[in-house]
């Protein structure tokens, strides 16, 4: 699970920022909003919306797919009624932003102890790799490993826990309390862990392994050719200048790792602060900068993802917010 939270956090910074880029080329290679709407674009596909979803909703339980629109509207109203803090009628952008960083912290919180209690022996109260990686990998020891593609993946997987396991060991004790085992799952949200999302996206994208991202590649990563019709949709077109004016800094054909964090982590960006000008900006039908809930219930689908599958229990708990 933590590597499908990873994913949608480097996917959403990426389709966030990529939108940006097309609004304002002056402040594209910074990439932050100062105060500008994120996008003036439509969303691309139902998997942006998915994006917003889990941003907005969080990782809660899995039902939203079986509900009926009006089943939607209904509890989504529900949530409204809890983000509009003051109870003015009125949704900001500030609360959204409260609200994105609230369920974003629950979920990691939540998924960390959970994580923690499977994982952690009784009679201490650390983790070592190797305790882990019997939990996790261990299976490669004994597996038959006929399925020489399968096999390989997961040990590239289980090095690059290692490699990401080390670097959570700040004090290079060999065991991780939970604090930095909550940072070796969720590396996105420490500061000392930036440098492994980073080189990691860039291994995830790096398809040819020369340690860099050309252009193909690039694009390869948000599409696949033919997969929206014969020939590419505009927004590819832009992506493909976006990355020549401003993904490849020096112009040389591709992104190295420091333009890649240039990209993923611009200085100073906030994705929750993102997001929420982002929602504000696809449902506020009077441009005054607020949400009513009937402008959020009428653009339900963005809030909650036509292909949702995490809602749930927000509606049920009775968690301080």
């Amino acid at each position: 699970m933590r590597r499908i939270y990873l994913l949608l956090f480097i996917t959403l910074s990426n389709l966030l920022q990529s939108e940006t880029a097309s609004l304002d080329s002056e402040h594209d290679s910074e990439r932050v909003l100062k105060g500008k709407p994120l996008s003036e674009h439509d969303h691309l596909d139902d998997l942006d919306h998915e994006y917003d979803h889990e941003a907005f909703l969080g990782d809660e339980a899995h039902d939203f797919d079986d509900l009926s629109p009006e089943e939607s509207q209904r509890r989504l109203g529900e949530i409204v009624n809890k983000i509009d803090a003051d109870s003015s009628g009125f949704v900001s952008v500030e609360e959204l932003q409260k609200w994105i960083k609230f369920t974003q912290s629950r979920y990691i919180s939540e998924d960390t102890e959970k994580q923690w209690v499977v994982h952690k022996s009784e009679d201490k109260e650390t983790i070592n790799w190797s305790e882990y990686r019997q939990g996790v990998y261990g299976f490669l020891d004994k597996e038959d490993m006929g399925h020489e593609e399968e096999g390989f993946s997961y040990k590239k997987m289980e090095e690059r826990d290692y490699r990401r396991w080390n670097l959570a060991d700040v004090d290079h004790d060999g065991e991780l309390s939970e604090q930095e085992f909550s940072t070796f799952l969720h590396p996105e949200d420490a500061d000392h862990m930036r440098d492994i999302v980073i080189t990691e996206t860039l291994e995830d994208i790096d398809k040819d392994g020369d340690g860099k991202i050309n252009v193909e590649e690039y694009i390869g990563d948000m599409y696949r050719e033919g997969e929206e019709g014969s020939e590419e949709p505009d927004w590819v077109i832009q992506e493909r200048k976006n990355f020549n004016e401003f993904r490849d800094r020096d112009g040389d054909g591709f992104m190295d790792l420091e333009e890649v964090r240039a990209w993923i982590v611009p200085p100073d960006y906030d994705h929750s602060e993102a997001e929420a000008k982002h929602l504000v900006f696809e449902a506020d039908e009077d441009h005054d900068n607020l949400l009513t809930k009937e402008e959020i219930l009428e653009k339900y689908d963005i809030f909650v993802g036509s292909q949702a599958t995490d809602f749930g229990e927000a509606l049920t708990r009775h968690d301080e917010f």
